[in-house]
């Protein structure tokens, strides 16, 4: 008869573990989504720092040169700044088109130019446009021309946020997975104990005493499924 009733509570017990198996899946997955976020946000960010601006100068004048060397410089926006004489434009030039046409042109009509990288926080449109007409409106009379390639700062910008978006849509798709996960654990975790819930409620149980251990097992099942998942993202980004 004892024997009967042990068995009978090892039936009535609920097995959680192919519900911890679960949510450490779906958590997992969310895990290698925002790690590819990261990297995918980080090589785009490397794309964006490697656009170069080019300031192309009318004045021959070393010290007003300088001087607008060294105003971009101390802006937030600029990295690597640096003047561009004559040869060193056509040095890139030839290098860029694997040509070199010295001998066909006995005059180097390149101009020269002060070229940056911007930041990637100021890659956009609406920033570099604001950036162009601040330096028109401040050294208009030193310069020729403000180029950078802006089709594919919109492009990258456009993709960017294309990107972010299948991601935000993924990562919500996942959270209310993980929630349904969890909550099923408690109503299972109740209909296997029904008898018993029933039984309490009669003797005057109330329902935030018959409901906290419950709770508390799937706020314990959900940690494990987090350490499970945390383990095996670290040894994933360790092997790759």
């Amino acid at each position: 008869m004892a024997e009967s009733g042990k068995s009978s509570l090892r039936r009535g017990k609920p097995n959680y573990i192919y519900s911890i198996i679960g949510v450490s899946l779906v958590l997992l997955i969310m895990g290698i989504m925002g790690w590819f976020f990261l990297n995918i946000s980080q090589a785009g960010n490397m794309f964006k720092e490697d656009i170069r601006i080019s300031i192309y100068l009318r004045t021959q004048n070393k010290d007003s040169i300088v001087q607008l060397q060294q105003y971009i410089a101390l802006q937030p926006y600029a990295k690597d700044v640096q003047y561009i004489n004559k040869e060193t434009a056509k040095t890139i030039w030839n290098k860029d088109n694997n040509e070199d046409w010295s001998k066909i042109l006995d005059d180097n009509p390149l101009p020269e130019s002060i070229d940056f990288y911007a930041r990637a926080s100021y890659v956009n449109t609406d920033s570099l446009t604001k950036i162009a007409s601040n330096i028109i409106a401040l050294y208009g009379n030193q310069i020729t021309d403000l180029q950078y390639p802006q089709v594919l700062v919109s492009n990258l910008n456009e993709r960017a946020s294309k990107i972010g978006l299948i991601f935000l849509v993924v990562a919500i798709v996942l959270c209310i997975i993980v929630i349904f996960s969890i909550d099923n654990t408690i109503r299972l975790a109740m209909f296997s104990n029904r008898f018993l819930i029933k039984t309490m409620q009669m003797v005057g149980a109330t329902r935030l005493f018959i409901a906290k251990p419950m709770d508390l097992r799937a706020v314990l099942n959900g940690i494990i499924s987090a350490i499970i998942a945390i383990a095996i993202l670290f040894g994933i980004m360790q092997l790759a």
